[in-house]
């Protein structure tokens, strides 16, 4: 009998919102190639984000900044919505989405932000590999999920390479990076937090839903502040393409792609990407901008990489090739 990889490659977007409980049941229980392409797919463009931050932030500041992210991604993500009849969803869900989008997006956003203002975007991306911590203690506590020994496992080791690169750099004097680290690491406890909300009340929103009520939540919440925040001189060209950058490739595709791995995988897996994030953080920092990289954060980097695996439960699968088990007339 032939196998085959356990690969969902074929399957549509739409997937997830046609799935029985007992298949989403399954499916949190193990992750497939897919699932893993599509978390460093995830990371890449998240990475990228803080590269585009490092650079607008300066110009434009943390709060008009993540104004004008957080609305264009609102802008792309509207009309795709309205095409898929995704309205009535949303005017269901609108008081979820709403707190969604204020610690998901509008407030753990202006935090880096502002964390960029002071170290580099690589730094800043390493901050965010501790959103999945966060994510499996909260979960523990709030939604006594179970956490297995591998999983606990994989966030000690995955944590530990966060504090390799971290060692030394936490100082609050004049010229240090402490009150950066303050804002990452707050940002990231908020991340935690919107995961497991996200999972108790809001688990069989579609996930274009989820993307697109959260954005234009936080754009709403935001708006008032960025008005008394706008930048005294026109920003340049240079950071303009990167907000546009930043509102698009770093938050509207990435959202659709997250709240779909985070309905089908649970929280802990799902956070765990941010675990991947620092390797592109890092990259990207170096190439664009000549960000130095050290032989601790290759080790660290490294580390992390290794708690991913355990904390996500990533594994090949085998099984002999059948009819897809999901009918969609």
């Amino acid at each position: 009998m032939q196998h085959q990889l356990l690969l969902y490659v074929d399957l549509p977007v739409w997937y997830l919102t046609v799935m029985t409980p007992l298949q989403r049941q399954q499916e949190e229980r193990k992750m497939t190639l897919f699932h893993w392409a599509e978390l460093i797919f995830l990371a890449a463009l998240w990475g990228a984000s803080f590269l585009f931050m490092r650079v607008a932030a300066p110009e434009f500041g943390p709060i008009a900044l993540i104004e004008l992210r957080v609305l264009i991604a609102a802008i792309f993500l509207v009309p795709i919505l309205i095409s898929r009849g995704g309205l009535k969803p949303l005017r269901n869900q609108m008081r979820h989405l709403s707190i969604l989008g204020i610690i998901n997006s509008a407030i753990p956003f202006c935090l880096f932000a502002f964390a960029t203002l002071s170290v580099t975007a690589g730094f800043a991306s390493v901050l965010n590999s501790t959103a999945p911590f966060f994510t499996a203690l909260i979960g523990w506590f709030w939604l006594k999920e179970r956490m297995t020994f591998t999983r606990v496992m994989g966030l000690v080791i995955g944590f530990t390479g966060v504090l390799m690169l971290l060692w030394g750099k936490a100082s609050f004097k004049s010229g240090g990076g402490g009150l950066a680290i303050a804002a990452g690491l707050t940002a990231t406890f908020l991340y935690g937090i919107s995961a497991n909300y996200t999972k108790k009340n809001m688990a069989g929103v579609p996930p274009l839903v989820l993307a697109t009520g959260s954005q234009i939540s936080a754009s709403l919440f935001l708006l008032p502040f960025a008005l008394l925040a706008m930048p005294a001189s026109m920003p340049s060209l240079k950071a303009w393409i990167m907000v546009l950058c930043s509102g698009v490739l770093a938050t509207a595709i990435p959202y659709m792609l997250f709240f779909r791995l985070l309905t089908q995988l649970g929280a802990t897996r799902a956070i765990a990407v941010t675990f991947l994030i620092p390797v592109f953080g890092l990259f990207w920092g170096a190439w664009i901008l000549g960000e130095g990289i050290t032989l601790n954060m290759y080790l660290g980097t490294i580390v992390i990489l290794t708690g991913t695996i355990l904390t996500t439960g990533f594994k090949i699968s085998l099984r002999p090739i059948s009819k897809p088990s999901v009918k969609v007339a």
